[in-house]
């Protein structure tokens, strides 16, 4: 008998094996296919780079909203009554599902690369699915409930939008290896057309998208403003509870320009500091009176509210992560902690010279000083000593009174209002929340002497941003962070941002160029030189029609080993499954 050469010598293709077994469970050469992909592959590779991108979305909102995580923290605790860090399993779900869809988007573009057809295997496709859904709901449920925060995303892009821009023409360049490859070994015209076309039109628009990215820290640093000053919003409550004595003992320890309380009236008309509605989140009133926790904190007398505890509550749940940094003196100072009067706080900004605003609840209608508030409010002041020149007051209920009594106060609005309207009103300052003004907003205040206080400003990357727009001052939960930026974080004269995307634009086209010449010298050289590499997988059975893949499988795997090991010849072990047999000539034909 006449002894045939082996079909291929089999080498292990390790590398291969661990892209095709981990994205669709092909482990086995014989498995494997450099057939074009089903329509029906095609959706599911569709439908696994929507989800990529929509968790790249979701994630970065989550990465940039980390400025207000204690404000999303409170808005679940009054919808559900229960205080719960609930950004930790949606961090933790949304890390997992970007990485676990990115490491399939990564595998998929190897697939392409290597020229295998995709196949996704069916566990992948639930957990894809499951990703997609998941993520669709939390995009949902945040725009029901925190619908506001998404302003975070345009916001935060002034501060990353250059150095995105650099990352995604660094990925489009990477990409253009495997179009180039596509393209060379591509035998349909139009097909290499569209893709051309298609990567080259994106490839543009990355180039040119710095002509659109607008952000306040491009400027020259002669025109840089001075430093806003900060505010301690509530204190320092990162570093002890909210609205007690020693959170804005803190606060002044780090050089805070001014204190920002929220206030409420009691039943007896003492104003006192809380944040909430009820007493439940902040202190101990289900222990001291378990029958009226659930009460209004305005329905409550000061000689009742002086015998909770304010403290115990912020190391039973450290809702900034800090406790354990805090050393045994602070924590039993921090236990110690009351409820604190508006009184208590003027005369402690009295003593450090510094500038108070406070928001000022109006009690419900069945409230003893639903009539008064203003009134109690202003005599407590008044008893403090405080100067008026220190208080920024923001009801603008009987505002003209006021102006009356105290015509020292620093008239402040807490809605936001045209300059003219401003003015006309006698108010000199104003007190939003970040996301409510935009540079033009800023620049146009400033003008008209409109002295504006941007809360809640926890990040530094966002104290650099609005520094850049001119702002003069922020309110802030975290002034110990703040302290330590005394510079924007970057700040870029036009000129070298002009001169650095058009640099990464030149040296990305000279890439892509490049690998484009150097794939299509390395195809034509392969085919003038008129070899051929046959894998084991590529080799077609003339019988497959009528006989099941199955058989077809275990015929491949015998084929490629029998002849080393047992010396038999093709021909045999066609003959004996049933095929038509064929000789090596035949296949390099």
């Amino acid at each position: 008998m006449v002894k045939h050469q082996p079909l291929q010598v089999y080498e292990r293709q390790l590398c291969l094996s661990c892209i095709t077994g981990i994205y669709g469970c092909r482990w086995k050469r014989y498995q494997r296919s450099h057939d074009d992909t089903t329509k029906w592959e095609l959706l599911w590779s569709l439908i696994l780079l929507l989800t990529f991108f929509l968790l790249f979305v979701w994630s970065y909102f989550w990465w940039e909203a980390d400025n207000d995580y204690n404000e999303f923290n409170w808005f679940l605790y009054n919808r559900s009554g229960e205080w719960t860090d609930g950004t930790v399993p949606i961090l933790a779900t949304t890390a997992a599902g970007f990485t676990y869809v990115s490491f399939l988007m990564v595998l998929a573009l190897c697939h392409v690369a290597l020229g295998q057809q995709l196949n996704l295997h069916w566990l992948h496709k639930i957990g894809v699915t499951a990703a997609l859904l998941t993520t669709i709901i939390g995009i949902v449920s945040v725009n029901q409930t925190w619908g506001q925060e998404w302003d975070v995303v345009p916001i935060s892009l002034q501060a990353t939008g250059p150095f995105l821009h650099i990352g995604a023409l660094a990925a489009a360049t990477a990409l253009s290896w495997i179009v180039a490859g596509q393209v060379a070994r591509a035998e349909k015209t139009i097909f290499q057309v569209v893709v051309v076309l298609l990567y080259l039109s994106m490839l543009l628009g990355l180039y040119f998208l710095p002509l659109y990215i607008t952000s306040p820290c491009i400027m020259d640093p002669s025109s840089l403003k001075p430093r806003p000053e900060v505010f301690g919003h509530q204190g320092d409550p990162m570093l002890a509870p909210e609205n007690t004595l020693l959170s804005f003992q803190r606060a002044l320890q780090m050089n805070v320009t001014g204190l920002e309380a929220d206030v409420t009236i009691s039943m007896d008309g003492v104003p006192f500091l809380m944040r909430d509605l009820t007493l439940r989140r902040t202190t101990d009133v289900e222990k001291l009176f378990p029958d009226r926790e659930r009460n209004k904190a305005s329905q409550f007398n000061w000689t009742d509210l002086q015998q909770l505890n304010a403290g115990q509550w912020f190391l039973k749940y450290d809702p900034f992560w800090t406790v354990n940094k805090m050393s045994l003196r602070e924590k039993n100072l921090t236990a110690k902690q009351s409820v604190c009067s508006l009184e208590q706080l003027l005369r402690l900004a009295s003593f450090h010279n510094s500038t108070v605003v406070f928001r000022l609840r109006r009690p419900p209608p069945e409230h003893p000083c639903y009539t008064t508030w203003i009134n109690d409010t202003l005599q407590v002041v008044q008893q403090s000593g405080v100067p008026q020149s220190l208080v920024m007051w923001t009801p603008d209920d009987e505002r003209a009174q006021v102006k009356r009594f105290a015509p020292g106060f620093i008239q402040t609005s807490l809605v936001k209002r045209t300059p003219k309207d401003l003015q006309s009103s006698g108010i000199s300052r104003l007190l939003l929340r970040y996301n409510q003004v935009n540079t033009n907003d800023i620049t146009d205040y400033s003008r008209n002497n409109i002295s504006l206080t941007l809360y809640t400003v926890n990040e530094p990357w966002l104290y650099s941003v609005l520094w850049c727009s001119g702002v003069a001052s922020v309110s802030s939960e975290a002034p110990h962070i703040l302290k330590k930026v005394p510079y924007p974080i970057w700040l870029l004269r036009p000129n070298e941002y002009c001169l650095m995307w058009v640099s990464a634009d030149l040296i990305s086209f000279a890439v892509v160029i490049g690998i484009f010449i150097l794939q299509n010298y390395h195809t034509i050289r392969y085919r003038m030189s008129g070899m051929r590499s046959y894998n084991p997988e590529q080799i077609m059975l003339s019988a497959a029609v009528r006989t099941s893949s199955r058989d077809i499988n275990v015929m491949k795997e015998k084929l490629i080993f029998s002849e080393e090991r047992n010396g038999g010849s093709a021909e045999e072990l066609f003959e004996e499954h049933g095929f038509d047999s064929y000789t090596n000539q035949s296949i390099s034909q």
